[in-house]
């Protein structure tokens, strides 16, 4: 193996031709592996993507079900709705100190056996506690691998972050949407009992260990020299920080996990009350669950598609704003004639909440090294989940004590405004590892107008 990986690294572009009398096959034997294990990864994204969502969408669909079969009170089925973004602030931190001592594939590969046996285990675990202890598990292979994605596609695909992360994004999307459409008629199908219709999820993760397994066994994620990773860092960086990059001064960075935070409110806020609200304003129940999935399924074109603009353009603050217009037209439209529009305020809220793949493709493109893509994905999503806590059961106070729609709609849409501002700053065309290194001995930064 280490002489097929020095001839592979010191290789001229345009090798001289082999010998007479040398096999013909060896002149091709180190690319065939590398193309083998870029389908590999390709395949192990997008089925990693798929399970980011169902353990969370599915058990929305089956709530009720679950609240009579664990006589779960509703103050704990209420705190349900914030335990994912808790769970993806508090295990995602962990993210980076994991993929260094172990590598970003093998933690992924352990995130997607988390979350296989957290789903097949938490509908039989015999109580609320049991049920809560196996979500957190499931929800903690979620989050590791939630930061770890964006890494993986800078590390492999450097020259196709945005193809590659809207691919990602298009599987989340759809892994989210089939979850929330599906649980209940095959609930139905396999005899009406809610712990198979949710255990049988953890079929789809078993399939997406398969991918990593492989790959991590073959080594191929993890066992590239290092020599050979500083070397591709040292070609794309223009300036390097000759100290530890501080995330926290990276006004970036702050930016960036605000505006991830404040996009993470308003799904959350979508998915657990937008059926609700439509339902209020007298639409039939059948037709508010498949206008919510219509918000849902939005996403999965348009995840792809937007992550590929937005990586040819410099600054992503025009995305941003269209986005956040989309989100203000929709939340209007709920207020003034919920009924009456009811299927185009769905339609311009599931343009809205494509802020989530154009976050992802921004945390690829604000860090030029792969060590900064870590610390800037952890950052972000940690940061921005916890800001994202508080908004669904806000909303949920808010409905209660005004006994309408109009004041929590009213907060949604004022949300939308400064996540149109962070977003503008966070779309500038500088990375956090200019940041770090233009900074001044008295902390000033140096780099505030570049990109400006």
């Amino acid at each position: 193996m280490a002489p097929e990986e020095t001839r592979t690294t010191t290789s001229a572009p345009h090798p001289a031709p082999a010998p007479a009398g040398a096999p013909a096959a060896d002149a091709h034997r180190p690319p065939a592996p590398r193309a083998w294990r870029t389908r590999l990864v390709v395949v192990g994204i997008v089925l990693a993507a798929l399970n980011l969502r169902p353990a969370i969408t599915s058990l929305g669909a089956l709530l009720e079900e679950v609240r009579d079969g664990l006589g779960m009170s509703g103050g704990v089925a209420g705190l349900l709705t914030s335990v994912p973004p808790l769970c993806f602030a508090v295990f995602g931190v962990t993210a980076p100190r994991l993929a260094r001592r172990f590598g970003p594939g093998a933690v992924v590969c352990a995130g997607m056996v988390a979350i296989t046996a957290g789903l097949l285990v938490r509908p039989y675990a015999g109580g609320t506690a049991g049920f809560l202890a196996a979500s957190a598990l499931a929800l903690m292979g979620i989050a590791v691998s939630n930061v770890l994605m964006p890494v993986i596609v800078k590390r492999h695909f450097p020259d196709r972050v945005g193809s590659m992360t809207g691919l990602y994004s298009m599987a989340l999307a759809l892994g989210t949407s089939l979850a929330a459409a599906a649980t209940v008629p095959m609930t139905e199908s396999l005899g009406g009992n809610w712990q198979t219709g949710l255990a049988v999820w953890a079929g789809l993760a078993g399939v997406a260990v398969l991918p990593w397994l492989l790959l991590v066994r073959d080594r191929g994620d993890e066992s590239a020299a290092p020599e050979r990773r500083a070397a591709t860092e040292a070609r794309t960086a223009r300036v390097e920080p000759s100290a530890p990059l501080r995330i926290t001064r990276s006004r970036t960075a702050w930016a960036l996990a605000v505006f991830f935070g404040l996009q993470a409110t308003a799904a959350y806020i979508t998915m657990g009350w937008m059926a609700q609200i439509f339902r209020d304003a007298g639409v039939a129940a059948g037709t508010a669950g498949l206008l919510l999935a219509v918000t849902m399924v939005m996403g999965v074109p348009l995840a792809f598609l937007i992550p590929r603009v937005a990586a040819r353009l410099p600054r992503q603050g025009p995305i941003v704003v269209v986005l956040g217009v989309c989100g203000l037209a929709g939340y209007a439209g709920m207020y003034l004639a919920p009924a009456a529009g009811a299927w185009a305020w769905a339609l311009l809220l599931g343009v809205s909440n494509c802020a989530f793949p154009l976050a992802l493709t921004m945390v690829g493109m604000r860090a030029r090294t792969g060590a900064g893509v870590v610390q800037l994905s952890a950052f972000a999503q940690s940061t921005g989940y916890l800001i994202s806590i508080p908004g669904p059961l806000l909303v949920g106070v808010l409905y209660e004590a005004t006994d309408g729609w109009g004041v929590p709609l009213a907060l949604m849409a004022a949300l939308m405004v400064p996540q149109m501002v962070v977003g503008v700053l966070a779309g500038r065309d500088r990375t956090i590892e200019d940041e770090a290194a233009a900074r001044g001995p008295r902390g000033t930064d140096r780099a505030h107008g570049v990109g400006d």
